[in-house]
């Protein structure tokens, strides 16, 4: 059981209400995570900012990378929810997480992800090197922001012990 309360649409003020249904509108899903978050439609909009990221990514790093890159972190982080999210967008696109072979750039996207979520001290110089050599600073700001609003949610999930939404139980990692 989660050790925080979802909020109650029905009896929620009209700000967290407003905030519930831009949800909705902008992404057509409400998650047990959100459905907590949203008791602090601030707090909701801060984690939400992973889209603005993940778009502003989306030029560069493909789905797959980006995926990749988020289940890594998930992964380290031992965070259930986010590895699941992760697995089923990989399984859902004809992916089987278990024997995907990276390519070059997304083994070099992984191995940050491991890094980030082990502790941000625990990435490599030569990592780094890695991705400069291969990313504008732009890009790499981004890549980082959005790598801790994935810690962020690895924190919140597991911190909060957020329950399972249904439709990700078929995706769970068997063993």
């Amino acid at each position: 059981m989660a050790h925080l309360s979802p909020i109650d649409y029905a009896t929620a003020s009209a700000e967290i209400r407003a905030e519930h249904d831009r949800e909705l509108a902008l992404r057509g899903r409400m998650t047990n995570m959100k459905r907590i978050l949203l008791n602090s439609p601030a707090a909701h909009r801060i984690y939400a900012e992973w889209f603005t990221l993940r778009d502003l990514l989306k030029p560069t790093l493909d789905d797959r990378a980006i995926w990749l890159f988020s289940k890594a972190i998930s992964e380290t982080m031992r965070a259930e929810i986010p590895v699941t999210f992760f697995r089923r967008a990989l399984i859902d696109s004809g992916l089987d997480p278990e024997t995907i072979v990276p390519t070059a750039d997304e083994a070099l996207l992984i191995g940050f992800g491991k890094a980030v979520g082990a502790g941000a001290n625990a990435v490599p110089d030569e990592t780094w090197t890695a991705l400069k050599a291969r990313y504008d600073q732009t890009l790499l700001v981004n890549l980082t922001a959005f790598a801790g609003i994935m810690v962020a949610t690895c924190v919140f999930t597991s911190a909060v012990k957020v329950e399972f939404d249904p439709e990700l139980e078929r995706y769970r990692r068997k063993g």
